[in-house]
Protein backbone atom coordinates (compact mmCIF):
# COMPACT_ATOMS: atom_id res chain seq x y z
CA UNK A 1 0.00 0.00 0.00
CA UNK A 2 1.31 3.56 -0.77
CA UNK A 3 -0.88 6.14 1.12
CA UNK A 4 1.72 9.06 0.28
CA UNK A 5 2.47 8.56 -3.29
CA UNK A 6 4.82 10.93 -5.13
CA UNK A 7 3.84 13.95 -7.03
CA UNK A 8 5.25 15.92 -10.36
CA UNK A 9 6.74 19.23 -10.55
CA UNK A 10 2.78 20.24 -11.57
CA UNK A 11 1.61 18.83 -8.20
CA UNK A 12 -0.18 15.84 -9.92
CA UNK A 13 0.16 12.32 -8.55
CA UNK A 14 2.64 10.11 -10.84
CA UNK A 15 1.32 6.84 -8.38
CA UNK A 16 -2.03 5.66 -8.20
CA UNK A 17 -2.90 4.28 -4.87
CA UNK A 18 -3.53 0.60 -4.81
CA UNK A 19 -2.92 -2.01 -2.34
CA UNK A 20 -2.53 -5.45 -3.77
CA UNK A 21 -1.34 -7.13 -1.23
CA UNK A 22 -4.90 -7.15 0.33
CA UNK A 23 -6.43 -7.42 -3.07
CA UNK A 24 -4.61 -10.72 -4.10
CA UNK A 25 -5.68 -12.32 -0.43
CA UNK A 26 -9.52 -11.09 -1.09
CA UNK A 27 -9.35 -12.33 -4.23
CA UNK A 28 -7.93 -15.67 -3.21
CA UNK A 29 -10.52 -16.24 -0.43
CA UNK A 30 -13.80 -15.43 -2.62
CA UNK A 31 -12.90 -17.62 -4.89
CA UNK A 32 -13.18 -20.88 -2.92
CA UNK A 33 -16.11 -19.59 -0.70
CA UNK A 34 -20.03 -18.10 -1.92
CA UNK A 35 -19.82 -16.74 1.96
CA UNK A 36 -16.25 -15.14 1.43
CA UNK A 37 -17.55 -13.31 -1.81
CA UNK A 38 -20.82 -12.29 -0.35
CA UNK A 39 -19.00 -11.19 3.14
CA UNK A 40 -16.23 -8.84 1.04
CA UNK A 41 -19.16 -7.92 -1.51
CA UNK A 42 -20.96 -6.26 1.14
CA UNK A 43 -17.95 -4.15 1.79
CA UNK A 44 -16.31 -3.67 -2.15
CA UNK A 45 -17.49 -3.77 -5.47
CA UNK A 46 -15.47 -4.77 -8.46
CA UNK A 47 -14.60 -0.98 -8.91
CA UNK A 48 -12.26 -1.15 -5.68
CA UNK A 49 -10.38 -3.50 -7.60
CA UNK A 50 -6.89 -1.66 -8.65
CA UNK A 51 -5.52 -4.98 -10.55
CA UNK A 52 -7.36 -5.78 -14.08
CA UNK A 53 -6.57 -9.39 -13.40
CA UNK A 54 -7.81 -9.41 -10.24
CA UNK A 55 -11.02 -7.94 -11.72
CA UNK A 56 -11.82 -10.34 -13.98
CA UNK A 57 -11.77 -12.78 -11.43
CA UNK A 58 -13.94 -10.96 -9.13
CA UNK A 59 -16.37 -10.69 -11.78
CA UNK A 60 -16.00 -14.68 -12.76
CA UNK A 61 -16.98 -15.71 -9.18
CA UNK A 62 -19.65 -13.04 -9.05
CA UNK A 63 -21.33 -15.04 -12.03
CA UNK A 64 -20.68 -18.19 -10.67
CA UNK A 65 -22.64 -16.75 -7.25
CA UNK A 66 -24.98 -15.01 -9.09
CA UNK A 67 -26.10 -18.52 -10.97
CA UNK A 68 -26.58 -20.52 -7.66
CA UNK A 69 -22.75 -22.42 -8.35
CA UNK A 70 -20.40 -22.10 -5.65
CA UNK A 71 -17.43 -20.77 -6.52
CA UNK A 72 -13.77 -23.04 -7.51
CA UNK A 73 -10.33 -21.96 -9.25
CA UNK A 74 -11.48 -25.06 -11.52
CA UNK A 75 -14.46 -23.38 -12.65
CA UNK A 76 -13.18 -20.23 -12.75
CA UNK A 77 -10.64 -20.93 -15.11
CA UNK A 78 -13.39 -22.79 -17.04
CA UNK A 79 -14.91 -19.92 -17.23
CA UNK A 80 -12.49 -17.77 -18.26
CA UNK A 81 -11.37 -19.82 -20.75
CA UNK A 82 -14.90 -19.96 -22.54
CA UNK A 83 -14.39 -16.05 -22.30
CA UNK A 84 -11.27 -16.38 -24.47
CA UNK A 85 -9.46 -14.58 -22.12
CA UNK A 86 -7.01 -16.95 -20.24
CA UNK A 87 -3.99 -15.01 -21.08
CA UNK A 88 -5.32 -12.12 -18.85
CA UNK A 89 -4.47 -14.74 -16.11
CA UNK A 90 -1.55 -15.80 -16.51
CA UNK A 91 -2.94 -18.99 -18.49
CA UNK A 92 -4.43 -19.65 -15.26
CA UNK A 93 -1.22 -19.91 -13.46
CA UNK A 94 -2.85 -16.44 -11.53
CA UNK A 95 -5.77 -18.83 -10.45
CA UNK A 96 -3.19 -21.14 -8.65
CA UNK A 97 -0.69 -18.39 -7.03
CA UNK A 98 -3.92 -17.19 -5.47
CA UNK A 99 -5.84 -20.39 -4.64
CA UNK A 100 -2.87 -21.56 -2.60
CA UNK A 101 -2.60 -18.09 -0.27
CA UNK A 102 -4.86 -19.61 2.65
CA UNK A 103 -6.74 -16.57 4.37
CA UNK A 104 -7.94 -17.14 7.89
CA UNK A 105 -11.81 -16.17 7.14
CA UNK A 106 -11.57 -14.01 10.45
CA UNK A 107 -8.94 -11.96 8.72
CA UNK A 108 -11.21 -11.21 5.26
CA UNK A 109 -13.05 -8.25 6.83
CA UNK A 110 -9.85 -6.47 7.72
CA UNK A 111 -8.54 -6.88 4.54
CA UNK A 112 -11.27 -6.39 2.56
CA UNK A 113 -11.40 -3.19 4.30
CA UNK A 114 -7.71 -1.89 3.33
CA UNK A 115 -9.29 -2.74 -0.29
CA UNK A 116 -12.05 -0.50 0.10
CA UNK A 117 -9.54 2.96 1.52
CA UNK A 118 -6.86 1.86 -1.15
CA UNK A 119 -10.08 2.80 -3.59
CA UNK A 120 -11.21 5.61 -1.39
CA UNK A 121 -7.82 6.84 -1.90
CA UNK A 122 -7.57 6.43 -5.71
CA UNK A 123 -11.08 8.53 -5.74
CA UNK A 124 -10.05 11.40 -3.62
CA UNK A 125 -6.32 11.15 -5.81
CA UNK A 126 -8.24 11.36 -8.73
CA UNK A 127 -10.29 14.11 -7.74
CA UNK A 128 -7.78 16.42 -6.89
CA UNK A 129 -6.01 15.89 -9.74
CA UNK A 130 -9.53 17.18 -11.38
CA UNK A 131 -9.66 20.31 -9.52
CA UNK A 132 -5.78 21.00 -10.17
CA UNK A 133 -6.26 20.55 -13.96
CA UNK A 134 -9.90 22.88 -13.66
CA UNK A 135 -7.61 25.52 -11.87
CA UNK A 136 -4.98 24.98 -14.82
CA UNK A 137 -7.74 25.30 -17.35
CA UNK A 138 -9.37 28.75 -15.64
CA UNK A 139 -12.45 27.42 -14.08
CA UNK A 140 -14.31 29.66 -12.50
CA UNK A 141 -14.91 29.25 -8.83
CA UNK A 142 -18.61 27.94 -9.43
CA UNK A 143 -17.15 25.50 -11.62
CA UNK A 144 -15.16 24.21 -9.12
CA UNK A 145 -17.46 24.19 -6.36
CA UNK A 146 -19.81 22.20 -8.55
CA UNK A 147 -17.37 19.19 -9.14
CA UNK A 148 -16.22 19.36 -5.13
CA UNK A 149 -20.27 18.86 -4.74
CA UNK A 150 -20.57 16.49 -7.31
CA UNK A 151 -17.98 14.25 -5.87
CA UNK A 152 -18.87 14.56 -2.15
CA UNK A 153 -22.48 13.20 -3.93
CA UNK A 154 -21.02 10.36 -5.42
CA UNK A 155 -19.00 9.37 -2.47
CA UNK A 156 -22.19 9.59 -0.51
CA UNK A 157 -24.17 7.47 -2.39
CA UNK A 158 -21.60 4.92 -2.44
CA UNK A 159 -21.79 4.62 1.10
CA UNK A 160 -25.52 4.30 1.37
CA UNK A 161 -25.36 1.68 -1.50
CA UNK A 162 -22.29 -0.29 -1.09
CA UNK A 163 -21.60 -0.71 2.47
CA UNK A 164 -23.52 -3.54 4.24
CA UNK A 165 -27.07 -3.16 4.27
CA UNK A 166 -27.88 0.38 4.39
CA UNK A 167 -27.94 -0.15 0.06
CA UNK A 168 -31.56 -1.57 0.63
CA UNK A 169 -32.74 1.56 2.62
CA UNK A 170 -31.20 3.43 -0.37
CA UNK A 171 -33.84 2.56 -2.61
CA UNK A 172 -36.76 4.74 -0.56
CA UNK A 173 -37.53 7.84 -2.22
CA UNK A 174 -36.23 11.25 -0.82
CA UNK A 175 -39.88 13.20 -1.01
CA UNK A 176 -37.82 16.42 -1.00
CA UNK A 177 -35.83 15.79 -3.74
CA UNK A 178 -38.21 13.73 -5.63
CA UNK A 179 -41.04 16.36 -5.93
CA UNK A 180 -37.94 18.88 -6.81
CA UNK A 181 -37.59 17.13 -9.88
CA UNK A 182 -39.62 18.02 -13.02
CA UNK A 183 -39.54 15.04 -14.81
CA UNK A 184 -41.62 16.74 -17.31
CA UNK A 185 -38.71 18.50 -18.42
CA UNK A 186 -36.52 15.64 -19.30
CA UNK A 187 -34.69 16.06 -22.57
CA UNK A 188 -35.39 12.55 -25.33
CA UNK A 189 -32.40 11.37 -26.32
CA UNK A 190 -31.60 12.94 -29.90
CA UNK A 191 -34.27 10.93 -32.37
CA UNK A 192 -37.34 11.61 -29.90
CA UNK A 193 -37.79 8.25 -29.31
CA UNK A 194 -37.30 7.76 -25.70
CA UNK A 195 -35.55 9.17 -23.26
CA UNK A 196 -32.62 8.81 -20.40
CA UNK A 197 -33.18 5.71 -18.38
CA UNK A 198 -36.20 4.10 -20.80
CA UNK A 199 -36.24 0.68 -21.89
CA UNK A 200 -37.87 0.59 -25.42
CA UNK A 201 -38.24 -2.14 -28.08
CA UNK A 202 -37.94 -1.85 -31.55
CA UNK A 203 -39.48 -4.51 -33.93
CA UNK A 204 -39.49 -5.11 -37.54
CA UNK A 205 -39.73 -8.04 -40.08
CA UNK A 206 -36.15 -8.34 -42.22
CA UNK A 207 -36.29 -6.72 -44.83
CA UNK A 208 -37.29 -3.16 -42.81
CA UNK A 209 -33.97 -2.79 -41.87
CA UNK A 210 -33.62 -2.71 -37.78
CA UNK A 211 -29.98 -3.17 -37.11
CA UNK A 212 -29.33 -0.57 -40.32
CA UNK A 213 -31.29 2.12 -38.77
CA UNK A 214 -30.81 1.28 -35.00
CA UNK A 215 -26.80 1.17 -36.04
CA UNK A 216 -26.89 4.62 -37.71
CA UNK A 217 -29.14 6.12 -34.52
CA UNK A 218 -26.81 5.15 -32.26
CA UNK A 219 -23.82 5.92 -34.11
CA UNK A 220 -24.74 9.88 -34.58
CA UNK A 221 -26.12 9.85 -30.69
CA UNK A 222 -22.39 8.49 -30.02
CA UNK A 223 -20.95 11.22 -31.68
CA UNK A 224 -22.83 13.86 -30.90
CA UNK A 225 -25.12 14.32 -34.21
CA UNK A 226 -28.58 15.01 -34.75
CA UNK A 227 -30.87 11.77 -36.00
CA UNK A 228 -34.43 12.46 -37.89
CA UNK A 229 -33.84 15.95 -37.92
CA UNK A 230 -33.89 16.35 -33.99
CA UNK A 231 -31.61 18.51 -32.46
CA UNK A 232 -27.64 17.77 -31.63
CA UNK A 233 -27.16 16.79 -28.17
CA UNK A 234 -23.76 15.73 -26.20
CA UNK A 235 -22.64 12.45 -27.44
CA UNK A 236 -23.99 9.65 -25.33
CA UNK A 237 -21.63 6.58 -24.21
CA UNK A 238 -23.16 3.18 -25.95
CA UNK A 239 -22.61 -0.24 -25.70
CA UNK A 240 -23.92 -2.30 -28.52
CA UNK A 241 -24.35 -6.06 -28.39
CA UNK A 242 -25.02 -7.71 -31.55
CA UNK A 243 -25.34 -11.67 -32.41
CA UNK A 244 -26.69 -11.03 -35.33
CA UNK A 245 -24.76 -9.67 -37.95
CA UNK A 246 -21.41 -10.20 -39.39
CA UNK A 247 -18.34 -7.97 -38.93
CA UNK A 248 -17.82 -7.68 -42.77
CA UNK A 249 -21.62 -6.28 -42.39
CA UNK A 250 -21.20 -3.69 -39.61
CA UNK A 251 -18.19 -2.24 -41.43
CA UNK A 252 -19.74 -1.40 -44.38
CA UNK A 253 -22.75 -0.11 -42.86
CA UNK A 254 -20.89 2.06 -40.71
CA UNK A 255 -18.94 3.46 -43.90
CA UNK A 256 -21.42 4.13 -46.00
CA UNK A 257 -22.63 5.89 -43.24
CA UNK A 258 -19.39 8.13 -42.96
CA UNK A 259 -18.12 6.77 -40.12
CA UNK A 260 -14.36 5.72 -39.33
CA UNK A 261 -11.67 4.43 -36.85
CA UNK A 262 -11.56 8.35 -35.68
CA UNK A 263 -14.90 9.06 -35.46
CA UNK A 264 -16.56 6.67 -33.50
CA UNK A 265 -17.33 8.50 -30.81
CA UNK A 266 -18.65 6.97 -27.30
CA UNK A 267 -20.40 3.61 -29.58
CA UNK A 268 -18.20 0.70 -27.93
CA UNK A 269 -19.37 -2.00 -30.02
CA UNK A 270 -19.29 -6.22 -28.88
CA UNK A 271 -19.56 -8.49 -32.17
CA UNK A 272 -20.84 -12.03 -30.75
CA UNK A 273 -20.18 -11.82 -27.42
CA UNK A 274 -19.49 -14.15 -24.72
CA UNK A 275 -22.28 -13.45 -22.45
CA UNK A 276 -23.95 -16.07 -20.50
CA UNK A 277 -27.77 -15.54 -21.55
CA UNK A 278 -29.36 -12.70 -20.21
CA UNK A 279 -32.62 -14.16 -18.68
CA UNK A 280 -30.11 -16.12 -15.89
CA UNK A 281 -28.14 -14.39 -13.69
CA UNK A 282 -24.92 -15.18 -14.99
CA UNK A 283 -25.38 -13.06 -17.87
CA UNK A 284 -26.98 -10.48 -15.71
CA UNK A 285 -23.41 -10.29 -14.31
CA UNK A 286 -22.08 -10.60 -17.51
CA UNK A 287 -23.71 -7.31 -19.38
CA UNK A 288 -23.72 -5.59 -15.72
CA UNK A 289 -19.41 -6.06 -16.01
CA UNK A 290 -19.31 -5.03 -19.64
CA UNK A 291 -21.57 -1.70 -18.78
CA UNK A 292 -19.16 -0.56 -15.56
CA UNK A 293 -16.37 -1.25 -17.75
CA UNK A 294 -17.30 0.72 -21.00
CA UNK A 295 -19.64 3.22 -18.53
CA UNK A 296 -22.23 2.78 -20.67
CA UNK A 297 -25.40 5.20 -20.44
CA UNK A 298 -27.30 2.92 -23.42
CA UNK A 299 -27.40 -0.83 -23.87
CA UNK A 300 -28.72 -2.28 -27.33
CA UNK A 301 -29.65 -5.82 -27.82
CA UNK A 302 -29.25 -6.91 -31.00
CA UNK A 303 -31.02 -9.25 -31.44
CA UNK A 304 -33.18 -10.10 -27.97
CA UNK A 305 -33.87 -13.61 -29.42
CA UNK A 306 -30.34 -14.60 -29.45
CA UNK A 307 -29.18 -13.52 -26.13
CA UNK A 308 -32.18 -15.54 -24.31
CA UNK A 309 -31.97 -19.49 -23.64
CA UNK A 310 -35.37 -19.79 -22.63
CA UNK A 311 -38.61 -20.60 -25.35
CA UNK A 312 -39.77 -17.46 -26.72
CA UNK A 313 -43.32 -18.21 -26.15
CA UNK A 314 -42.65 -18.94 -22.21
CA UNK A 315 -43.81 -15.60 -20.33
CA UNK A 316 -41.12 -16.83 -17.74
CA UNK A 317 -38.45 -16.10 -20.14
CA UNK A 318 -38.99 -12.32 -20.45
CA UNK A 319 -39.80 -12.57 -16.92
CA UNK A 320 -36.44 -13.59 -16.19
CA UNK A 321 -35.09 -11.35 -18.33
CA UNK A 322 -36.21 -8.51 -17.01
CA UNK A 323 -35.83 -9.59 -13.02
CA UNK A 324 -31.57 -10.88 -14.28
CA UNK A 325 -30.50 -7.88 -16.49
CA UNK A 326 -33.23 -5.25 -17.43
CA UNK A 327 -33.90 -4.13 -13.71
CA UNK A 328 -30.69 -3.87 -12.67
CA UNK A 329 -29.97 -1.64 -15.69
CA UNK A 330 -32.88 0.61 -15.16
CA UNK A 331 -32.37 0.89 -11.10
CA UNK A 332 -28.90 2.18 -12.00
CA UNK A 333 -30.85 4.84 -15.08
CA UNK A 334 -28.88 2.56 -17.87
CA UNK A 335 -31.27 3.08 -21.14
CA UNK A 336 -31.43 0.15 -23.16
CA UNK A 337 -32.95 -0.82 -26.81
CA UNK A 338 -33.84 -4.58 -27.65
CA UNK A 339 -34.11 -5.18 -31.30
CA UNK A 340 -36.82 -7.73 -31.72
CA UNK A 341 -38.41 -9.77 -35.01
CA UNK A 342 -42.19 -9.72 -36.01
CA UNK A 343 -44.11 -12.68 -35.07
CA UNK A 344 -46.20 -14.78 -37.77
CA UNK A 345 -49.03 -12.18 -37.36
CA UNK A 346 -47.61 -8.64 -37.67
CA UNK A 347 -51.05 -7.14 -35.89
CA UNK A 348 -49.88 -9.05 -33.28
CA UNK A 349 -46.61 -7.46 -32.98
CA UNK A 350 -43.39 -9.40 -31.67
CA UNK A 351 -42.76 -12.86 -31.65
CA UNK A 352 -43.87 -14.62 -28.78
CA UNK A 353 -45.30 -14.33 -25.66
CA UNK A 354 -46.87 -10.89 -24.71
CA UNK A 355 -44.81 -10.96 -21.42
CA UNK A 356 -41.95 -9.06 -23.34
CA UNK A 357 -43.55 -6.26 -23.58
CA UNK A 358 -45.07 -5.35 -20.25
CA UNK A 359 -41.67 -3.94 -18.87
CA UNK A 360 -40.72 -1.68 -21.56
CA UNK A 361 -41.79 2.18 -21.81
CA UNK A 362 -42.30 2.02 -25.21
CA UNK A 363 -42.72 -0.65 -28.38
CA UNK A 364 -41.85 1.08 -31.63
CA UNK A 365 -42.97 -0.86 -34.87
CA UNK A 366 -40.66 -0.55 -38.39
CA UNK A 367 -42.30 -2.03 -41.59
CA UNK A 368 -40.95 -1.03 -44.74
CA UNK A 369 -43.37 0.81 -47.25
CA UNK A 370 -41.17 0.11 -50.26
CA UNK A 371 -39.85 3.17 -52.21
CA UNK A 372 -37.40 3.68 -49.46
CA UNK A 373 -40.07 4.85 -46.94
CA UNK A 374 -40.29 3.06 -43.59
CA UNK A 375 -43.08 3.22 -41.16
CA UNK A 376 -42.29 3.78 -37.54
CA UNK A 377 -44.75 3.39 -35.21
CA UNK A 378 -44.96 3.70 -31.31
CA UNK A 379 -47.75 1.11 -30.58
CA UNK A 380 -47.29 0.83 -26.55
CA UNK A 381 -46.03 3.95 -24.44
CA UNK A 382 -46.12 4.55 -20.67
CA UNK A 383 -45.18 8.05 -20.52
CA UNK A 384 -46.24 8.75 -23.77
CA UNK A 385 -44.15 11.86 -23.99
CA UNK A 386 -42.63 12.65 -27.49
CA UNK A 387 -44.35 11.52 -31.14
CA UNK A 388 -46.45 8.61 -31.91
CA UNK A 389 -45.15 8.04 -35.68
CA UNK A 390 -42.53 8.89 -38.12
CA UNK A 391 -42.51 8.39 -41.66
CA UNK A 392 -38.80 8.08 -43.11
CA UNK A 393 -36.77 8.21 -45.73
CA UNK A 394 -33.62 5.95 -46.24
CA UNK A 395 -31.25 7.75 -48.84
CA UNK A 396 -28.12 5.61 -50.25
CA UNK A 397 -25.44 5.80 -53.11
CA UNK A 398 -23.31 3.52 -54.80
CA UNK A 399 -20.32 4.53 -55.56
CA UNK A 400 -19.06 1.47 -58.26
CA UNK A 401 -19.97 -1.39 -56.35
CA UNK A 402 -19.67 -0.29 -52.78
CA UNK A 403 -21.87 2.12 -51.11
CA UNK A 404 -20.42 5.30 -51.18
CA UNK A 405 -18.95 6.83 -47.81
CA UNK A 406 -21.80 8.77 -46.51
CA UNK A 407 -24.17 7.80 -48.94
CA UNK A 408 -26.71 6.18 -46.41
CA UNK A 409 -28.77 8.41 -44.15
CA UNK A 410 -32.67 7.89 -42.55
CA UNK A 411 -34.31 11.49 -42.60
CA UNK A 412 -37.71 12.15 -41.25
CA UNK A 413 -40.09 13.22 -44.08
CA UNK A 414 -42.06 15.77 -43.47
CA UNK A 415 -45.83 16.70 -44.68
CA UNK A 416 -46.83 19.17 -46.47
CA UNK A 417 -50.00 21.07 -43.89
CA UNK A 418 -52.47 21.57 -46.47
CA UNK A 419 -52.27 18.61 -48.70
CA UNK A 420 -51.00 15.77 -46.48
CA UNK A 421 -48.85 14.68 -49.18
CA UNK A 422 -44.89 13.84 -48.36
CA UNK A 423 -42.85 17.10 -48.68
CA UNK A 424 -39.80 15.25 -50.28
CA UNK A 425 -39.99 15.21 -53.38
CA UNK A 426 -39.35 12.88 -56.11
CA UNK A 427 -39.97 9.61 -54.57
CA UNK A 428 -42.48 7.21 -55.64
CA UNK A 429 -44.61 8.04 -52.76
CA UNK A 430 -44.85 12.02 -53.58
CA UNK A 431 -45.16 10.81 -57.33
CA UNK A 432 -48.47 8.42 -56.72
CA UNK A 433 -49.67 11.43 -54.59
CA UNK A 434 -49.10 13.46 -57.30
CA UNK A 435 -51.30 11.74 -59.86
CA UNK A 436 -53.82 11.38 -57.83
CA UNK A 437 -54.24 14.52 -56.67
CA UNK A 438 -54.01 15.30 -59.92
CA UNK A 439 -56.89 12.74 -60.73
CA UNK A 440 -54.81 10.83 -63.30
CA UNK A 441 -56.17 7.59 -63.95
CA UNK A 442 -54.84 4.30 -62.44
CA UNK A 443 -53.67 2.81 -66.00
CA UNK A 444 -51.75 5.56 -67.14
CA UNK A 445 -48.25 5.09 -68.83
CA UNK A 446 -44.93 5.45 -68.28
CA UNK A 447 -44.16 8.20 -71.16
CA UNK A 448 -47.68 9.80 -70.44
CA UNK A 449 -47.22 10.26 -66.85
CA UNK A 450 -43.04 11.34 -67.40
CA UNK A 451 -45.09 14.20 -69.15
CA UNK A 452 -47.49 15.35 -66.63
CA UNK A 453 -44.67 15.20 -63.83
CA UNK A 454 -42.95 17.64 -66.65
CA UNK A 455 -45.84 19.70 -67.28
CA UNK A 456 -46.11 20.08 -63.45
CA UNK A 457 -42.82 21.01 -62.81
CA UNK A 458 -42.64 17.94 -60.40
CA UNK A 459 -39.31 15.77 -60.30
CA UNK A 460 -38.88 12.05 -60.91
CA UNK A 461 -36.86 9.82 -62.17
CA UNK A 462 -37.26 7.26 -65.10
CA UNK A 463 -37.01 4.21 -62.26
CA UNK A 464 -39.10 6.18 -59.62
CA UNK A 465 -41.65 6.41 -62.28
CA UNK A 466 -42.04 3.26 -63.70
CA UNK A 467 -42.72 2.25 -60.08
CA UNK A 468 -45.29 4.84 -59.93
CA UNK A 469 -47.20 3.53 -62.29
CA UNK A 470 -46.79 -0.41 -61.59
CA UNK A 471 -48.36 0.01 -58.26
CA UNK A 472 -51.08 2.42 -59.65
CA UNK A 473 -51.99 -0.24 -62.34
CA UNK A 474 -51.96 -2.80 -59.90
CA UNK A 475 -54.42 -0.98 -57.31
CA UNK A 476 -58.15 -2.48 -57.62
CA UNK A 477 -60.85 -0.02 -59.20
CA UNK A 478 -61.22 2.43 -56.77
CA UNK A 479 -64.30 5.11 -57.60
CA UNK A 480 -62.99 8.58 -57.01
CA UNK A 481 -59.75 7.66 -58.32
CA UNK A 482 -59.43 5.89 -60.97
CA UNK A 483 -61.91 8.11 -63.71
CA UNK A 484 -60.86 6.70 -66.84
CA UNK A 485 -63.26 5.04 -69.40
CA UNK A 486 -61.13 2.39 -71.30
CA UNK A 487 -58.66 0.22 -69.22
CA UNK A 488 -55.49 -1.55 -70.44
CA UNK A 489 -55.30 -5.15 -70.80
CA UNK A 490 -51.37 -5.63 -70.39
CA UNK A 491 -50.21 -6.59 -66.99
CA UNK A 492 -48.09 -4.80 -64.84
CA UNK A 493 -44.49 -4.59 -65.54
CA UNK A 494 -42.92 -7.51 -62.91
CA UNK A 495 -40.96 -4.50 -61.64
CA UNK A 496 -39.64 -4.53 -57.71
CA UNK A 497 -39.74 -1.15 -55.56
CA UNK A 498 -36.70 0.39 -55.19
CA UNK A 499 -35.14 0.00 -51.54
CA UNK A 500 -33.24 3.22 -51.70
CA UNK A 501 -33.49 6.57 -53.64
CA UNK A 502 -30.53 7.29 -55.64
CA UNK A 503 -29.28 3.59 -56.14
CA UNK A 504 -27.95 2.78 -59.69
CA UNK A 505 -29.04 -0.67 -60.97
CA UNK A 506 -26.24 -1.81 -62.67
CA UNK A 507 -23.21 -1.58 -60.30
CA UNK A 508 -22.31 -4.95 -59.20
CA UNK A 509 -24.05 -5.35 -55.81
CA UNK A 510 -24.38 -9.01 -53.88
CA UNK A 511 -27.51 -10.41 -55.36
CA UNK A 512 -30.12 -9.98 -53.18
CA UNK A 513 -28.64 -6.53 -51.50
CA UNK A 514 -30.82 -3.95 -50.92
CA UNK A 515 -28.91 -2.19 -48.45
CA UNK A 516 -25.39 -1.76 -46.66
CA UNK A 517 -24.26 -5.24 -44.93
CA UNK A 518 -27.46 -7.16 -46.01
CA UNK A 519 -26.13 -10.12 -47.86
CA UNK A 520 -27.54 -12.51 -50.27
CA UNK A 521 -29.00 -15.16 -47.41
CA UNK A 522 -31.11 -12.34 -46.50
CA UNK A 523 -34.52 -11.79 -48.88
CA UNK A 524 -33.82 -8.45 -51.21
CA UNK A 525 -35.10 -5.95 -54.12
CA UNK A 526 -33.93 -6.03 -57.90
CA UNK A 527 -32.68 -3.12 -59.11
CA UNK A 528 -35.41 -1.54 -61.40
CA UNK A 529 -34.46 -1.65 -65.00
CA UNK A 530 -33.53 1.48 -66.83
CA UNK A 531 -36.27 3.05 -68.50
CA UNK A 532 -35.01 5.04 -71.90
CA UNK A 533 -36.06 8.97 -71.37
CA UNK A 534 -38.98 10.45 -72.81
CA UNK A 535 -38.86 12.02 -76.29
CA UNK A 536 -41.23 13.92 -78.08
CA UNK A 537 -42.60 12.87 -81.95
CA UNK A 538 -46.39 13.35 -83.93
CA UNK A 539 -45.88 9.64 -84.14
CA UNK A 540 -45.72 9.70 -87.94
CA UNK A 541 -42.40 9.77 -88.59
CA UNK A 542 -41.32 12.86 -88.04
CA UNK A 543 -37.54 12.87 -86.61
CA UNK A 544 -37.26 13.40 -82.70
CA UNK A 545 -35.63 16.42 -81.71
CA UNK A 546 -32.57 16.05 -79.68
CA UNK A 547 -33.32 16.31 -75.85
CA UNK A 548 -32.14 19.34 -74.78
CA UNK A 549 -28.92 18.55 -72.52
CA UNK A 550 -29.17 18.59 -68.04
CA UNK A 551 -27.06 20.12 -65.87
CA UNK A 552 -25.44 17.57 -63.45
CA UNK A 553 -25.13 16.87 -60.11
CA UNK A 554 -22.14 17.90 -58.75
CA UNK A 555 -21.35 14.74 -56.33
CA UNK A 556 -23.26 12.05 -58.09
CA UNK A 557 -22.88 13.32 -61.48
CA UNK A 558 -26.70 12.36 -62.57
CA UNK A 559 -28.77 14.66 -64.33
CA UNK A 560 -30.69 16.99 -62.27
CA UNK A 561 -34.55 17.13 -62.90
CA UNK A 562 -37.59 19.12 -62.50
CA UNK A 563 -37.40 21.93 -60.26
CA UNK A 564 -33.74 21.04 -58.99
CA UNK A 565 -32.96 21.89 -62.47
CA UNK A 566 -34.96 25.15 -62.96
CA UNK A 567 -34.21 27.09 -59.87
CA UNK A 568 -30.10 26.91 -60.60
CA UNK A 569 -29.54 24.01 -57.93
CA UNK A 570 -26.58 22.29 -58.68
CA UNK A 571 -26.60 19.39 -56.29
CA UNK A 572 -29.68 16.15 -56.78
CA UNK A 573 -32.22 16.40 -53.65
CA UNK A 574 -30.31 12.92 -52.17
CA UNK A 575 -26.89 15.10 -52.34
CA UNK A 576 -28.50 18.64 -51.37
CA UNK A 577 -25.72 19.47 -47.86
CA UNK A 578 -29.28 20.86 -46.28
CA UNK A 579 -30.60 17.18 -45.90
CA UNK A 580 -27.31 15.62 -44.50
CA UNK A 581 -26.79 12.93 -46.70
CA UNK A 582 -24.04 14.92 -48.97
CA UNK A 583 -20.69 12.97 -48.24
CA UNK A 584 -19.21 16.08 -46.78
CA UNK A 585 -21.52 15.89 -43.81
Amino acid sequence: MNPHPPADHDGLNLTTPHDNEAEDLVVGAVMHSTQAFNDASAAISRDDIYQPSRRLIWDTVAGLVASGTGPHPVLIRAEIEKQGRLREVDQGNLLIKLGTDYLNPALLPAFTERVYESARQRRYDAHSNDLKQAVRNGAAGDELDALVQAFHQGEQLRENTGRGPAHLVAALINWDSFFATDFGAIQLLPGKLMGPGQQITLVGDGKAGKSLFCQEWMWRMATGQSFLDDTPQPAVRILYLDAENGQEQVQERFLSFGAGPRNMGQLRYASFPPVRPLDTAGGGADLIALVKATGAELVVIDTVSRFISGPENDADTWLSLYRHTLLPLKRDRIASIRLDHFGKDKDRGGRGSSAKTQDVDHVWELSAQGGGVLSLKRTHTRTGIGPDQFTILRQARRDGDNWAHGGTRHIAMTYEADTGMAAVPGTVDHIISVLDRQGIPNDTGNRAVRQILAGLNEPGGNDKIAEAVRRRKARPIQDGIDVSGKRSGDHPEPRFPETFPGTHPGTGKTPGQTFPGNVAEHPGTPPVPHVPPSKRGNGEGTAEPEESEKPLCTVCNTPLHGYRADRGYDTCLGCDPTTGSHPAA
